[in-house]
């Protein structure tokens, strides 16, 4: 289904964003957006825990996008949440509440899905170059490297220092002098250290700054005129000067220069020290401010997704093809899989709950790469853990329970609902693997399967199973399996029908 109007959310760690637009002719063109500072992160206690005066803050500010966003389908709306929300230990407990105020689900993205989308919204405002670009956003609690060419990602890197972070940790008493500058920019140096040899062996033409600390001090360094030759963007020489002004005036509140907008000021030094270290790293002199980052990408993300140009599809097909799947045996699981999930709807599926049944079919055999015992573990946990451009950790995570579930034994997934939808694609896909064992690709019977109280039914010619011994016993095993979880599985007779493979 395609939309007029769509919109994104973006719960970072210091500000929560939302950008609405209408699509015309595949550009998107910004109709509404609105900022909350919300500085979650300045929330987060050492033990890794919101407090509730963060929350409550992040609360407030999606109960008035929810205002704005109201009436717009599910489809039409991505919210997404970065780095704060990927390290809080109760961030499950923030992010139901959230859904409540915001009317949408939520995704935690991953930190290179993070970069991914901030490259792409990036090069959406830009005008088309041959040449490499390297992409640099400084959030508040992760900052993200990324070098690509045109619209594609060459290099993703995130990591564990932003702009909210640093200040509470360097400049905890608002004041600031050049030994605690220097301490910052040193423990900033330390983490881009350990990327900084393959990006500068990869090698760019153009450093742009991203997000909000790279506007914050693009605009503080033009409008002061403190770069060499009134020189747009951030220069190295510009920001020595910056930051011999805020030793001067001793503290972030006495800091006073014209373009300081008051929502950065408290965050000023922990985001300068950041950008220090990254011009040092990585030999920078000079980096432009580009007007466009996650949101922007989410948008672009979100309408490829129903433009046929899903980038999940994308990733999903280079996990086949590293991982070495037997594409013909994942294509006659996926075609089963689909043909039993088709039968036992019930007006519930969606377009979603197919799509994610297709891709573990096609991926339900990866953990064979690591070792064929188990494999159907060994696939979760690649699935959990590797970085899949286009899918949210939920979406992994959705992903890897689906793979584990395909085989063995089913108590490990007894956590889920008995009325969650995923006990229907995994019954779908467990039937389809069974059914497929032989691996030859011969014909099946006419499928007829059909949900029933407490569980699932199929029926199969009495005489194809008593060709098919070991299937017979198989489908046997597979209702005491069911049973375990409390689930019915019975299989019954009916008379022979025309075989056909799905």
């Amino acid at each position: 289904m395609e939309y007029e109007t769509i919109a994104a959310v973006d719960l970072g760690s210091n500000s929560f964003r939302l950008q609405v637009g209408r699509v015309v002719e595949g550009q998107i063109y910004t109709l509404d957006s609105l900022k909350e500072t919300v500085r979650l992160a300045s929330g987060l206690t050492p033990e890794r825990l919101l407090d509730e005066a963060a929350m409550a803050r992040g609360l407030e500010a999606l109960h008035r996008f929810g205002e704005r966003l109201r009436g717009l389908d599910e489809g039409a709306v991505r919210a997404v949440a970065t780095n704060t929300l990927r390290v809080a230990k109760n961030a499950q407990a923030f992010l139901a509440l959230g859904e409540a105020a915001l009317g949408f689900p939520i995704e935690v993205i991953a930190g290179r899905e993070e970069a991914r989308l901030i490259y792409l919204g990036a090069v959406h405002c830009l005008p088309p170059v041959a040449h490499r670009r390297l992409v640099v956003d400084i959030g508040g609690g992760s900052t993200e490297f990324i070098i690509g060419k045109r619209n594609d990602p060459l290099l993703t890197e995130s990591l564990y220092m932003g702009c909210v972070g640093y200040t509470m940790r360097f400049f905890p008493d608002d004041q600031v002098d050049k030994k605690r500058l220097r301490e910052a920019q040193v423990a900033a140096a330390k983490e881009i250290g350990l990327i900084a040899h393959n990006y500068r062996a990869l090698g760019w033409k153009e450093a742009l700054g991203a997000s909000g600390t790279a506007r914050a001090l693009s605009d503080l360094l033009e409008l002061n005129q403190l770069n060499p030759g009134n020189t747009a963007g951030i220069t190295r020489a510009g920001m020595e000067k910056l930051a011999a002004l805020l030793v001067r005036a001793g503290s972030i509140r006495n800091f006073s220069a014209q373009g300081v907008r008051p929502d950065r000021q408290p965050v000023l030094p922990g985001g300068l020290a950041i950008m220090r270290a990254v011009f040092d790293e990585l030999d920078i002199e000079h980096m432009h401010y580009v007007d466009g980052a996650l949101r922007q990408g989410v948008l672009y993300d979100l309408l490829g997704r129903y433009q046929q140009q899903d980038m999940r599809d994308v990733t999903a097909r280079h996990f086949m093809d590293r991982y070495q799947v037997d594409e013909e045996q994942a294509g006659r699981v996926r075609r089963t899989a689909l043909a039993i999930l088709e039968q036992l709807e019930d007006g519930a599926e969606s377009e979603a709950e197919r799509q994610f049944l297709s891709w573990a079919a096609d991926l339900h055999e990866i953990g064979i790469s690591v070792a064929h015992s188990g494999y159907h573990k060994h696939g979760a946990y690649i699935l959990t853990y590797a970085d899949m451009p286009g899918f949210s950790k939920k979406e992994q995570a959705r992903l890897a329970t689906l793979v584990l579930g395909h085989r063995g034994k089913l108590e490990r997934l007894a956590m889920l609902p008995a009325d969650d939808p995923g006990w229907r694609q995994i019954f779908s896909l467990r039937i389809a693997a069974l059914l497929h064992r032989n691996r030859d690709g011969r014909a099946l019977p006419s499928l007829d399967v059909r949900a029933i109280t407490g569980g699932f039914q199929m029926e199969f010619p009495p005489r194809w199973l008593e060709t098919n011994p070991w299937t017979r016993m198989a489908l046997r095993e597979e209702g005491a399996i069911w049973a375990q979880v409390g689930i019915r599985f019975r299989v019954r007779l009916h008379p022979p029908a025309k075989d056909r493979t799905p």
